[in-house]
Parts: C-alpha cells; structure tokens; sequence
C-alpha cells in the first residue's frame, strides 16, 4: 500500500465539519486542490466518485477534505484498508485567482 499524503484521521475532520457548521461568516470563495490529492483518491479501489466536506481546525483556518465514494454513494472511510480522507488546505482568499471570472 502507497503512503497516502495530505490525509487527516476521522476524529479530526469530524471536528472540523462540526466547526464549519457554527461559523457562518466565514468568506471562503473555492479551494485550490492540488493535482496530488485528486490522483490518490481517484486511484484508491472502488472509488466513483469524490465527496467534500467543509471544516475549520483549531486555529480558525478553513479547510476541505474530499474522501472517495463507491458505486452505491457511500464514503470510502478506513485508514487501514487504504481509504483516506485528504486534507485540501488551501482555501482562496490566501490562495485567490484575482484575474478569475469567477472572482468578479
């Protein structure tokens, strides 16, 4: 089995979504996902399709985690079969395409 990169433990992205929820003035516009992450989940076995889910660490800083889905639409979640939540930290503003059509 390949060493997975950018993964999180299902405690912590529960505390993390959990945390999403009571933040409402959070001014995210998208997340940069890197190449990297996408290729892993999609290349774990089973995988259909991806889920994202939204959260906020300990520090405040927001945070998206995409986890694989099977055929039947249910999230892929086992660390000791493969199955990985990844953690995409790198949201926009920090992260923005400002000449974006998308940012207007």
């Amino acid at each position: 089995m390949k060493e997975a990169i950018n993964t999180v433990t299902l405690e912590q992205a529960q505390t993390w979504v959990a945390a999403w929820g009571e933040k409402s003035n959070i001014d995210i516009k998208a997340f940069l996902i890197p190449e990297i992450d996408i290729t892993q989940v999609l290349n774990e076995d089973g995988v259909e399709n991806v889920r994202a889910y939204l959260g906020i660490d300990e520090n405040g800083t927001p945070k998206m985690m995409v986890v694989g889905v099977d055929k039947y639409g249910q999230d892929m979640i086992n660390d000791d079969q493969g199955f990985y939540i990844y953690d995409f930290t790198k949201p926009c503003p920090q992260t923005c395409d400002f000449t974006s059509p998308l940012m207007k």
